[in-house]
């Protein structure tokens, strides 16, 4: 909540490990693409590769893709499934993520960088598609990641990504409690809220066009806190502090989702 050093996503990812008692499936983070409500714990392992498979499939057939926010690298033999790359390399601020999905990486044939997505260090025109999923709100700057991702993709190329925008500034003392906190467990700044017409901007402005953006919150953010507090209640591991802090940290959650402050972004753009 307060010591989150030079790169707090680094901090936070790093703090929860690879083993995180409340993940979907081993190895998955994400919130996945729901078909149910999120009440049969047996959908989760195909919600988050559901998830990653629809925003992996604009993604060119046959070219050179970079990941970028991997996580533990569980996504990433799917993107390989799903897009077929000639190359695939992937970029992670948090170095601890990258050995323990060491494995994975070699399966999905992937080059990892430890690096940050503002500043991604390959030259211009290198990929053919980029795709992060469920990473741009952790970046320091969705703007200077968007522009990166322009710069380092090839004329034709095209950007799919997931994002957690905010749809509207609380209202109430709850409301700005429950903002708040999110910021702070998950080492945000202020900076981070956008929504999905501000998102929509930036890509243009970094030079995107053709840019299509539809909010999936109902399918995603929904049964997945569902699911979550179904983990919870079925006592799935963690220790007494965690399983407290998460039931907390669930009930802000959960107020910004049921009073509509956040959504979940599905975004697909190409540069000329």
């Amino acid at each position: 909540m307060f010591r989150y050093g030079r790169n707090p996503a680094a901090t936070v990812y790093d703090s929860l490990g690879p083993d995180f008692f409340l993940a979907l499936d081993d190895g998955w983070l994400n919130l996945g693409l729901w078909e149910g409500d999120g009440s049969d714990p047996e959908e989760a392992p195909i919600a988050v590769r559901a998830l990653v498979q629809r925003i992996a499939e604009p993604l060119p057939i046959g070219g050179d893709v970079l990941d970028v926010g991997n996580g533990l690298a569980a996504q990433d033999p799917l993107i390989v499934q799903v897009a077929r790359p000639r190359s695939l390399a992937v970029v992670n601020v948090t170095l601890s993520q990258l050995r323990h999905g060491r494995d994975r990486l070699t399966e999905a044939g992937a080059v990892a960088v430890n690096g940050d997505a503002s500043r991604m260090p390959w030259r211009d025109g290198s990929f053919d598609g980029v795709i992060s999923v469920e990473a741009a709100f952790h970046f320091p700057s969705r703007r200077r990641f968007l522009e990166e991702a322009f710069r380092v993709l090839r004329p034709g190329g095209v950007l799919t990504i997931s994002d957690i925008p905010t749809l509207r500034m609380p209202r109430t003392p709850r409301e700005g409690l429950a903002a708040v906190s999110q910021l702070r467990v998950w080492g945000l700044h202020r900076g981070t809220a956008a929504t999905p017409d501000d998102i929509v901007t930036m890509a243009h402005a970094a030079g995107f066009t053709g840019v299509r953006a539809e909010l999936v919150g109902d399918r995603v953010i929904g049964p997945a806190l569902r699911a979550v507090r179904g983990r919870l209640d079925g006592a799935h591991g963690g220790s007494w502090a965690h399983a407290r802090a998460a039931r907390v940290m669930l009930g802000q959650v959960d107020l910004l989702w049921e009073r509509r402050l956040i959504d979940y972004l599905l975004l697909v753009a190409k540069k000329p």
